[in-house]
């Protein structure tokens, strides 16, 4: 069987504020219930506990790990749940210690007891979870792990991403994919879409394409047009409501369609435009750090950066953009996206923030360049530019929480993007020192070299340099 991730295994449509210690342990706690329900069908279990190990215990509290396997134990859908019904839920399973298992049944549970923060790391992977059903005579017991992105892997099962049909192109790495390009005289996209209409019709590619940007535009629209503090203790201040207020002064519009068209009709000085960019990066990352609906892009820490690149264009460079090239630039931006993923990691876990904001950033670089005529190589090109200067770059959030400094670190992946674009149109690609799978292979040993303490557990660097304790 081949390795095929597919865009929409890139670009997940869940809940903040992260991928792999929200969105994943979700999934985990959907997939034990699952197991669960198929082996002991006709019994009753009388309490549940979930064990939390590394990364996921160390950030867990500020992530809302603890929250998102209660949602998933409860049967609650990560991608459909009204987001502005989660607070309900864990407050009644607070305040009754009862938990609706799979909305079958109720169970004991108190979170204070039943989900236990274990600061060891498991050997396989830094995010590490193991659930346990109790019977009457009898456990049941899975782990799991959470590898980034909202990918989830159980204990020795190696069948993650392993599909029986054929694809007509299958990537293991950029250069494969060039060879493909060259050969077939074709862009990315077209042979990005054709390997998705092996799982889906190009119909309904489409569709959950304008499903997943939807999503983006409509979170985007949200972090704009809301003010107030961050929930988590830091009392951080929400930054994109004034931003916008200033830029989008007393323009008109009731919808985020309209909102897009007024955009365009606003000033677009250097300096607008550095704002533009900015503000839609810091709304989306405001409304992941707020437990809201956003897209995983590659990780929900980094979840600003393409949607923000992808405005830009649509506001900026083309105002006739439709349908079309938001298709086309998703596409892109995902293949180079599952790249990165099959040849290092995009777990800031394992590898630091340059495997989130330096991946999405990548995306983003390589997808805007296509859309702005680049070759496949000079896309490539983008790619390895935007990623190349995020090389090194540590995870280290204050309280463990997805919001200094992950929320301005998605405008800066932003700006870079839209400024390797433009490094590689105006390259010629014959004359790169440097191939995106040499950067790629370059991050991963840099990945395996950076200290555990600055991948994600809030024991080095700015989490510990401003002294504010785990929340």
């Amino acid at each position: 069987m081949e390795e095929c991730i597919s865009v929409f295994d890139m670009l997940k449509i869940g809940v903040g504020p992260s991928s792999s210690h929200t969105l994943g342990p979700w999934r985990a706690a959907e997939k034990f219930l699952e197991h669960l329900e198929h082996k002991y069908y006709t019994q009753k279990a009388h309490t549940v506990r979930v064990d939390l190990y590394g990364s996921l215990s160390l950030t867990g509290k500020g992530h809302a790990t603890d929250f998102a396997v209660m949602l998933g134990l409860s049967g609650q859908d990560p991608e459909y749940i009204p987001v502005e019904a989660i607070s309900g839920i864990i407050d009644t399973i607070n305040q009754t210690k009862k938990l609706h298992l799979g909305q079958h049944y109720f169970i004991d549970f108190n979170p204070e007891t039943h989900i236990v923060f274990n600061k060891n790391f498991l050997p396989f992977h830094a995010n590490g979870l193991t659930f346990t059903a109790f019977f009457e005579n009898d456990t049941f017991c899975e782990t799991y792990y959470s590898i980034g992105g909202g990918f989830v892997v159980q204990e020795n099962d190696n069948t993650e991403n392993k599909i029986s049909h054929k694809i007509p192109y299958p990537i293991q790495n950029t250069a494969e994919l060039m060879e493909y390009c060259k050969v077939q005289n074709r862009k990315i996209s077209e042979i990005v879409l054709d390997n998705e209409q092996v799982m889906r019709s190009k119909e309904q590619v489409d569709k959950e394409l304008m499903r997943v940007w939807h999503t983006m535009l409509e979170c985007m629209y949200i972090g704009c047009h809301t003010e107030g503090t961050l929930p988590g203790g830091l009392n951080v201040r929400r930054r994109a409501f004034d931003m916008h207020k200033n830029l989008i002064g007393d323009l008109p519009y009731h919808s985020p369609e309209e909102w897009l068209q007024v955009i365009r009709k606003t000033e677009v000085k250097f300096r607008q435009i550095l704002k533009w960019v900015s503000c839609f990066a810091l709304a989306v990352n405001e409304v992941n750090a707020a437990l809201g609906r956003v897209v995983t892009a590659p990780t929900n820490g980094s979840a600003g950066v393409i949607p923000a690149v992808l405005m830009y264009y649509l506001v900026i460079e083309n105002h006739d953009a439709g349908e079309k090239e938001i298709q086309q630039f998703l596409l892109v931006a995902g293949e180079i996206g599952s790249i990165f993923k099959k040849g290092a990691t995009i777990s800031a876990a394992m590898g630091g923030c340059q495997a989130e904001i330096g991946v999405s950033s990548a995306m983003a670089a390589g997808a805007l360049c296509e859309l702005l005529g680049g070759s496949p190589e000079q896309v490539q090109m983008a790619a390895e530019i935007a990623m190349e200067h995020h090389l090194g770059l540590t995870c280290d959030p204050i309280a463990g929480l997805v919001q200094v400094p992950c929320i301005e670190r998605n405008t800066m992946g932003a700006i870079k993007a839209i400024n390797a674009a433009e490094l590689a149109l105006e390259t010629d690609a014959k004359n790169a020192k440097v191939p995106l799978d040499k950067v790629i292979h370059t991050m991963w040993e840099t990945a395996k070299d950076m200290h555990h303490k600055y991948k994600e557990t809030s024991e080095g660097g700015l989490a510990v340099a401003v002294n504010i304790a785990d929340c």
